[in-house]
């Protein structure tokens, strides 16, 4: 096979109609009636939201909310008497800030008692573009970790920069904090994490940020990547108790045993171990070697949606999935299983592909697991293009959300695991799907014929305009030339806000049944929800759909 494909599991097959009423009647009453209180009294974790929610409305001023900040629930304790505590996160202007945070402190009748919080100082930012560049944080991150290290030659030294605004130190202020990891001479890791003022490069503060059972691997695309791990004995389990237990198997070249959706013999996935918690040699020769990508791709996705969307996972229970890799011989594909919440992997042939566990690939197959938790797009006609138009746009997002200089974010899919006999330097062109020869740029009454991943198309063309805009540029060295399908001009609002956009639309809008006119109302809603309706960002979400000719 030449592209990634989705294999809906057996969990969606048909049962009986009236059991399936019966079933929606029951969730239907058990919402309506779900109470405000526990048997004992106590208010519940919901109802603690709720009225937390009703006091940021009638104390955003005393708060220092204002309409450029968005909160998020991170915590909620109700005392025994009743008494509620919810704790928040906020960003300003799309970035997490630091010293952000604050308790609301709720009477158990409901009512506002009062809050604590990080910091009482305004945020209010002039602009939240960097004249420090990432890199540049990056690199004074690394010296900084070297600093902190005399007398130690580094090895596997990396460095991730976050866009943050800084409320801790004084007044606030864009800054990067940057996460910089590596390896002394024997083999121990060191890690700092460093924050640095973005407008003039000094430094703010900076701290050591090593956690039990911090390893890294070395992998096939990705160079040295940190890896949560699990201790066992005298040995790492390849297992991320921070991100729901998600681990990665050897599938040990063995395939699965399916009739009907119905598996009857799997393929294994035993778990990768280690004696020194330093995973893989990147190179192929190493079983570990992709299991690192694998991992590692895993853990860049949850933490998109965690950090990004406030999703806890990809069913968003705080589950993890788990990945397979080495499945079957010579096996060209990659897939996610809703029926066994998996990933799997093959190597590829050599020829056309090299194994399948880049970055976007492990993106695009997990963010199949949340379309199936959250729309379940039917994977057929216009709804299946945009099934998989989802997975490459969000598979694209995590890739761009890595920052990894060894993969940096671009709009080709699958542009790593390509090898010359695939004939293409990538599986799709967001810019200009057809390209691969067979994807639609535009809209059509016939577009619902083609198969799901080259209907996506559509939808990839809309995403690349709407994130860089129309015509010719060059981002991070990939040169692109986008056109539109009605002569128009299209002016981008960048790739962070088209992903927030399609996630709301998604989970919020979207259905079984969406079609490419509904996804268009859909993502208004969610620009008009985000944004507001006269909004730049709503304009131009409607530009972008009549680019590629949905009207």
């Amino acid at each position: 096979m030449s592209r990634i494909r989705h294999i809906r599991g057996s969990s969606l097959a048909a049962a009986g109609a009236a059991a399936t009423t019966a079933t929606l009647l029951a969730t239907l009453l058990a919402a309506v009636l779900a109470p405000a209180a526990h048997a004992d009294g106590a208010p519940t974790r919901a109802t603690a939201i709720g009225n937390a929610a009703s006091a940021l409305t009638a104390h955003a001023a005393n708060l220092g909310l204002t309409s450029a900040q968005h909160t998020t629930v991170r915590d909620v304790v109700v005392d025994k008497d009743g008494t509620q505590h919810v704790r928040y996160d906020r960003t300003y202007r799309e970035l997490p800030v630091l010293g952000g945070d604050f308790v609301v402190h709720l009477r158990p009748d409901g009512s506002y008692r009062g809050a604590d919080r990080a910091t009482s100082r305004t945020i209010s930012l002039d602009s939240v573009t960097p004249e420090l560049s990432g890199a540049k944080a990056a690199g004074l991150a690394v010296n900084a970790l070297r600093a902190a290290s005399p007398g130690e030659t580094l090895k596997r030294v990396t460095a991730r920069p976050r866009l943050v605004v800084d409320a801790l130190h004084g007044t606030p202020r864009l800054a990067w904090r940057t996460d910089a990891v590596g390896q002394d001479g024997l083999g121990n890791p060191v890690a700092r994490t460093v924050l640095t003022d973005a407008r003039t490069g000094a430094r703010i503060d900076a701290w050591d940020s090593v956690e039990t059972a911090t390893g890294d691997g070395n992998s096939l695309y990705g160079g040295t990547v940190p890896l949560e791990t699990t201790a066992s004995g005298s040995t790492y389990q390849l297992k991320d108790p921070t991100r729901g237990n998600t681990y990665t198997g050897d599938a040990a070249n063995k395939t699965d045993l399916c009739i009907f959706g119905i598996c009857f013999v799997r393929a294994p996935a035993t778990l990768f171990t280690d004696a020194d918690n330093h995973w893989g040699t990147g190179t192929t020769a190493d079983r570990a070697s992709a299991a690192v990508d694998a991992q590692y791709g895993t853990n860049e996705t949850w933490d998109y949606y965690k950090n990004v969307h406030g999703r806890n996972g990809i069913a968003g229970d705080g589950k993890g999935s788990y990945n397979r890799v080495h499945y079957g011989n010579n096996y060209n594909n990659a897939f996610w299983d809703d029926s066994c919440f998996c990933m799997t992997y093959g190597d590829g042939d050599g020829s056309i592909f090299g194994p399948l566990v880049a970055l976007d690939v492990a993106g695009h197959e997990m963010s199949h697991g949340v379309t199936s938790k959250t729309a379940a797009l039917t994977y057929s006609g216009e709804s299946g293009g945009l099934n998989e138009a989802t997975s490459d746009i969000f598979g694209t997002m995590v890739e761009w959300y890595a920052n990894n200089a060894s993969d940096p974010g671009d709009y080709l899919i699958g542009e790593e695991i390509v090898r010359p006999g695939f004939g293409k330097p990538a599986l799709r062109f967001m810019d200009k799907p057809s390209k691969d020869g067979n994807s639609a740029d535009c809209w059509s009454g016939s577009v619902g014929n083609l198969d799901v991943h080259y209907s996506s198309g559509v939808a990839n063309h809309f995403a690349y305009l709407l994130s860089e805009g129309s015509g010719a540029k060059t981002v991070n060295g990939v040169a692109y030339d986008s056109p539109t399908c009605n002569g128009s001009t299209v002016t981008g609002i960048g790739h962070d806000k088209v992903g927030r956009i399609w996630y709301r639309a998604l989970t919020v809008y979207m259905t079984s049944s969406t079609n490419y006119a509904g996804a268009r109302t859909a993502t208004l809603n969610a620009a008009k929800d985000l944004y507001g309706a006269g909004s730049t960002e709503y304009a131009a979400v409607a530009a972008a759909w009549s680019a590629v000719s949905v009207g």
